[in-house]
């Protein structure tokens, strides 16, 4: 036997595969250990026999990204191993993810709770664009939270590298809801901003309890979009006429953030207001959000250790294949409404240990 499969052997015989906790089109997720230490694990199966070319590109992105960034905002890929036709990465154990948090609503939670979820995600993510990473698929249950309260990002099946901001690269990235406008337009030249923007609808999320713009189609996600922040023109987006291709919206008034979120402080709206530019060019970056008043005002962000968390066992819950040859990662749900509440079960069900899709 070869001296690589036995390296192979001996990483997989090192863990054990207890219970599987989700299923996808192109992954299953079980809970396991590390028998040496009895430390808590997940490992995510990936189906390589799906692919009629063997191991799909997301799934190589996704190894290799997780092996290049370390950070503890950033989920930490253990090991890797492959059996038979699978390939099985080996990744931290997390409790629970943003998700669950925010629609579990015996949960009460404070802008200062807010503040901190929002830190570790900009964080993470500015750590990601530093090293020329895109993660495409920031949602809120791809921000799982671990058991002393540290947020972190995962599910980079969708992640690219874009030191070539000329590349052209697909549109069919981000869940529906956290989608930028320029993405629902068909661009295909993008940067940090498609992050950014998901980002923004995730802060909104947290402040709201409900989805902040939920459509069924991307026509409609475009008009939810324009009604909550007015239609765009060429002077807010230089070349959205362009991008648009002669589409033709009606005109909406642009809306005043702070009147919705008429809780949210002056700073919060402010940062809120940045991250959801029309024009890409303008809206913020993670490094200039570190750096924006609302992280350096009071009230000061809640310890990891002291913020607020599910407090019942919460099943798991399966990974719906909602569309046949989503790429790995891609993990959108579809829901009829807007808010948690629509969906049955919901302040019940957690998606614990959810990486997408795949």
């Amino acid at each position: 036997m070869e001296a690589a499969e036995l390296a192979n052997q001996a990483i997989q015989h090192s863990y054990s595969k207890d219970k599987k906790v989700g299923e996808g089109t192109y992954a299953v997720v079980y809970l396991g250990k590390q028998l040496k230490t009895g430390r808590k694990i997940a490992i995510k199966k990936i189906k390589v026999g799906q692919f009629k070319d063997g191991l799909d590109m997301s799934a190589i992105r996704e190894v290799k990204f997780l092996r290049e960034l370390r950070h503890p905002n950033v989920i930490e890929l253990l090991d890797v191993f492959s059996n038979k036709t699978n390939l099985n990465l080996v990744l931290e154990f997390l409790d629970t993810d943003l998700e669950a948090v925010i629609r579990d609503k015996a949960l009460l939670f404070q802008s200062a709770d807010i503040k901190s979820w929002m830190l570790m995600t900009i964080k993470g993510l500015d750590f990601c664009h530093q090293n020329w990473i895109l993660h495409r698929d920031m949602k809120p249950n791809n921000l799982l939270i671990s058991g002393d309260g540290v947020l972190k990002l995962a599910d980079f099946g969708l992640a690219r590298e874009y030191a070539d901001e000329a590349a052209k690269m697909t549109c069919q990235v981000v869940t529906r809801w956290y989608r930028c406008p320029e993405l629902l337009l068909g661009a295909r030249s993008y940067s940090t901003g498609v992050d950014m923007w998901a980002t923004g609808c995730i802060f909104a999320e947290l402040m709201l309890r409900v989805p902040f713009m939920a459509a069924e189609s991307d026509m409609e996600q475009l008009n939810i979009i324009f009604t909550a922040l007015g239609t765009p023109t060429e002077q807010d987006w230089p070349g959205f006429g362009k991008l648009s291709s002669g589409a033709t919206f009606d005109p909406k008034p642009r809306s005043d953030l702070g009147s919705l979120f008429s809780a949210a402080s002056p700073e919060a709206i402010d940062l809120l207001h940045k991250t959801l530019l029309y024009d890409p060019r303008k809206r913020i970056t993670a490094r200039e959000a570190l750096h924006h008043p609302y992280f350096h005002t009071s009230p000061r962000p809640t310890p990891t250790r002291l913020l607020p968390k599910p407090t019942a066992e919460l099943a798991p819950r399966a990974l719906p294949p909602e569309e046949v040859g989503a790429p790995v990662g891609m993990g959108s749900k579809k829901r009829k409404g807007e808010g948690y509440d629509e969906i049955p079960g919901a302040k019940k069900v957690a998606r614990r240990l959810d990486f997408g899709q795949g």
